[in-house]
This record gives C-alpha cells, sequence and structure tokens, in this order.
C-alpha cells in the first residue's frame, strides 16, 4: 500500500522544477555560509592570534574589541601652558556615555622612579624606565605568572615586540651586543631599583610576554598599586590617568573616528586603521550575504510554487485517498520526505563548496602566521538556515494538504 500510494502522489512530480530549486537553493546557501566564514577568518586575520617562533599560538595582548586612546600633545604643553593631557572624570564620564563604549579601563602609571638594568655577556646595561598597568580584564591574554607577592617580590614583565626590534637591530648591532629572540629575551635577569618617598630597594625582574600592541612597560595592576602606596608620595592625591582603554561595541564604527577628532584625541597603534577595515569588510560580507539569503529565498518560494502545482496535479487523487480514509498526515509524509531528502542533499553540498573555497584562503593566511577560525560555528548557522527552511516547507504542505481534504 505504501509503494502504491508513493506512485500515485509522485506521478506528476517535474524534475526540472525540483533541481531547479535545489540549484538555486544551493547557491544562496554556499554564498551565505562561504560570506559567514570569509568574514570570520579575514576579520581574524586583522585583529586575531599569530604565532610565536616556537610556532604555538599566543593572542594580542589587547583583543580587537579595545581601543587605547590619548590626548593630543601641543607645544604649549612643553611651555607648561598648554591644556591638561590627563583625562579628568568629567571627560571619563562623557566617553562612557557615549553607544559605542561599553567599558573603559584606566592605565595606571608609576608615581615613583624606576631604574633598570641588565647584564651582558659581561656587559651591564642601565636606563631609566617606565612602568604603566591596567586591570587584569582588559588583558587579552594573562601570562602564568603575571602576579605579585609582596613577601616574594619578583616583577614581571610584558614589553611591546617592538622595543626587542629596536634592541636587535638598533643598539646590539651598532654595540657588538648579542641579538636576542623573545624566548631568550625571557631568561635574562633584570635587576628593577625603586625610588621615592624615601625609601630605596632593587627587585629582581623577568619579562613574561611580549605585545605587538600595547607601546608599553606593562607590569600587574596589584604590583602598582602597592609600590604607588609604599614609594609614591604620601600627601599626593590619586593621579589622573594619561590614557585609557576602550571596550567598543563595534569596531571601526565611524562614529569612534569623528568623536576623536572632535576631542582632540588619538588612538594609539593601528587599531583605527584595522577597525576601519573590519568595518568595512563587515558591509562587505553584510551585502554578500543579503545576495545570497535573497537567492535562498527566492529558492524557497520556487519550491513552495512547485509543490503547491504539483499537490494541485494531484487533488482528485488525494480527495480519492481522503474518501478511501487516508488522513492528511499520511498523504504529507511522502512529500516530507522528498523535501527533507532534497534539502538535505543541498545542505551536505553547500558545506562541501563552502569548505573548497574556505581552502582557497588557508593557504595565504597561513603564509602570514595566521591561522584560520573554525568552521563549525558556520555549519551549525547552515544547519539552522536549513531546518528553518524545511519546517517553513513542512508547514505550508501540511496546510495546503489539509485545506484540500476539508
Amino acid at each position: 500500500m505504501r509503494k502504491m500510494l508513493k506512485r500515485l502522489l509522485s506521478r506528476n512530480v517535474s524534475p526540472g522544477q525540483i533541481i531547479g530549486y535545489a540549484l538555486a537553493c544551493l547557491i544562496g546557501l554556499t554564498i551565505v555560509l562561504t560570506a559567514i566564514q570569509f568574514y570570520r577568518d579575514v576579520n581574524h586575520a586583522l585583529n586575531g592570534s599569530t604565532c610565536s617562533e616556537e610556532g604555538q599560538e599566543q593572542e594580542n595582548l589587547i583583543s580587537r574589541d579595545y581601543l587605547i586612546i590619548s590626548k593630543q600633545v601641543s607645544a604649549f604643553n612643553a611651555l607648561g601652558r598648554g591644556s591638561s593631557t590627563t583625562f579628568s572624570q568629567a571627560d571619563i564620564s562623557r566617553i562612557e556615555a557615549q553607544p559605542w563604549v561599553r567599558s573603559i579601563g584606566e592605565f595606571c602609571s608609576a608615581e615613583f622612579n624606576i631604574y633598570g638594568s641588565i647584564n651582558l655577556q659581561g656587559r651591564t646595561i642601565d636606563t631609566y624606565l617606565f612602568f604603566e598597568a591596567i586591570p587584569d580584564e582588559y588583558l587579552d591574554v594573562v601570562p602564568e605568572q603575571w602576579s605579585f607577592d609582596p613577601a616574594n617580590p619578583k616583577i614581571p614583565l610584558i614589553i611591546s615586540k617592538d622595543y626587542l626590534t629596536l634592541y636587535n637591530f638598533g643598539f646590539a648591532a651598532s654595540r657588538g651586543m648579542p641579538q636576542l629572540s623573545e624566548s631568550l629575551m625571557s631568561r635574562v635577569p633584570l635587576n628593577i631599583t625603586i625610588y621615592g618617598n624615601g625609601r630605596h630597594d632593587t627587585f629582581p625582574a623577568h619579562i613574561v610576554g611580549f605585545s605587538s600592541r600595547l607601546n608599553t612597560i606593562a607590569v600587574p595592576y596589584q604590583f602598582m598599586q602597592w609600590a604607588n602606596e609604599r614609594y609614591g608620595s604620601s600627601t599626593q592625591q590619586k593621579t589622573e590617568p594619561s590614557r585609557l582603554i576602550i571596550e567598543v561595541n563595534t569596531p571601526g564604527d565611524p562614529a569612534i573616528n569623528q568623536f576623536l577628532k572632535s576631542n582632540g584625541y588619538e588612538a594609539a597603534g593601528d587599531k583605527v586603521d584595522n577597525g576601519r577595515a573590519s568595518y568595512f569588510l563587515s558591509i562587505l560580507t553584510g551585502v554578500v550575504i543579503a545576495v545570497g539569503a535573497i537567492i535562498s529565498i527566492l529558492a524557497f518560494f520556487i519550491l513552495l510554487l512547485s509543490i503547491y502545482l504539483l499537490l494541485q496535479k494531484n487533488r482528485q487523487t488525494m480527495t480519492n485517498l481522503m474518501l478511501l480514509g487516508y488522513s492528511p498526515a499520511t498523504v504529507a509524509k511522502g512529500y516530507f520526505r522528498m523535501v527533507g531528502f532534497i534539502n538535505l542533499c543541498v545542505l551536505l553540498a553547500a558545506i562541501a563548496l563552502m569548505l573548497v573555497a574556505k581552502g582557497l584562503w588557508t593557504g595565504p593566511l597561513e603564509q602570514i602566521e595566521v591561522s584560520s577560525t573554525s568552521t563549525i560555528p558556520t555549519i551549525a548557522i547552515g544547519i539552522a538556515i536549513m531546518a528553518v527552511i524545511t519546517l517553513l516547507n513542512y508547514l505550508s504542505i501540511i496546510r495546503t494538504i489539509r485545506s484540500y481534504f476539508k
């Protein structure tokens, strides 16, 4: 009986209509999935992680959703007559009120004098230093040794990669000093002398990480608070921050650049440029996804029209089946299987084409030591889209068949 029922209901099936729907839906879904995966991979390349010399993945110290800003310094500031280059509480409140700001962290500067020394092959390098700190929640990656215990005072440091480059190709090359890699530099012992508020102490220190975004010498926030209380002026009020780190909702939003310019603020590094690239990439991806979505929607309506015409042709057959005692659900099962099988094939083919397309840009990304993102979220999106399309197909089929059985 099932075979006979299947033959009766599939007599007027048009292979051309079914193939047309499958191709249109395949093109649309492939465009959507490929655009999503391409956006995730390229955005990861612009603002994500890179590989270290040892081949291990290292996250940037400041993630792509963070922006470091400071006030512009004018010639009048050098004469001591310009406006303050620090951020007052009113400035911070005004920035915090912007719609693109999620949260703000303050850079805490040292209120004491710092002198560092390092011994390389019997040669001692001495220099004055500066320290800054930000709350740990604003650090994208926190090294394992990123802590400070006053009872066992050893200062962990994170320095800019630019500083190591300047040493290797500037200072070391001209002075006959050894050039150092990041791993070797992390093993070199440092001595940090701190003096202020009538105290003078020397601490061991070591470099625990390197940053390509944070152009400073960073120390744990708890160390900075402890050292400012111990070596800072006891009568000095809380120093206003000269730099802020902002967690933004939409990197590259034109409103960010407009706000910075109108208030005389500057963004550190290439965060604005990367943000603009990400913003442009998001717009371009949105356009491509919209095109793919439109094609998918049109394919959905093609299938609905095909099924509707098919049901119209089989209306007399379904009326006879109703007189024989068959229910709408029993009649609909055949169409459900057909639609489910077609949509499953379309989904698998779209995922396969997306993976093939991903392979085209994975190689160039690996050449610049950028790892691509996982395809699992993209595949999950594809499954969700096809599940919604299939559900709408089922609802349309059962609704139409029930109207014939009334």
